[in-house]
């Protein structure tokens, strides 16, 4: 394997930056996933919302404190600020969630991206490498041409076995971040349509007073 490395030029130094980088990334983000995975408790999630149509503000707010979930973290966040905006609180707390559920995963899109094209530059000097060495004395000694055609493919394969490796688990973490916004998504509308009946039911009862 290391004289498959050495084989590469000097290319499969930065590539083998980026599939270190990868690996990091992604064992970080798996990590990342279970953890969350784990600690989401739906149970919660519909006491918070049963406490708001009741209606329970105060208990649902109590309710969603230190929870480790992040959908009662988002519902808390936007009772406890639902006089000023309960939309835009609401926005800003999904957005706090989703920005944990993204990190990395920009590393990894450039990381796709950029494999590829380093080993496309491998290729390049490889072969001018190899025919270079078609003008000089070198011409009658064929292993040293085609140990510049060697190192032009071994880079190659690298980057390209690194994009593909790196694909997999990012489309993945992309999945579960999709899979968040949902289910963050369908807590807010619930949660938007309790107060909103609550505020009508609050506005006929005035009304019937009156």
């Amino acid at each position: 394997m290391i004289e498959i490395f050495v084989k590469g030029g000097p290319i499969m130094w930065p590539l083998l930056i980026t599939s270190f980088v990868a690996v990091m990334v992604v064992v970080e983000r798996l990590i990342f996933i279970v953890r969350e995975k784990s600690r989401r408790d739906r149970d919660l999630v519909g006491k918070v919302l049963s406490a708001v149509e009741r209606p329970d503000i105060p208990g649902a707010i109590q309710a969603s404190q230190n929870s480790n979930d992040f959908v009662v973290r988002t519902l808390g966040y936007a009772l406890q600020h639902r006089e000023e905006s309960l939309s835009h609180a609401l926005l800003r707390a999904a957005n706090l969630e989703l920005k944990r559920f993204n990190r990395g995963l920009g590393s990894l899109d450039t990381i796709i991206t950029l494999a590829p094209l380093l080993g496309l530059l491998g290729t390049v000097t490889g072969m001018i490498h190899a025919f270079g060495l078609l003008g000089e004395s070198e011409l009658g000694a064929p292993t040293a041409i085609t140990g510049g055609i060697a190192e032009a493919l071994i880079a190659t394969g690298f980057g390209l076995a690194i994009a593909i490796l790196a694909l997999i688990p990012f489309n993945y973490l992309n999945s579960r971040l999709e899979e968040a916004r949902h289910e963050i998504e369908d807590a807010a509308s619930h949660l938007e349509l309790l107060l909103m009946r609550r505020g009508k039911t609050e506005c006929a009862f005035k009304k019937e007073i009156s």
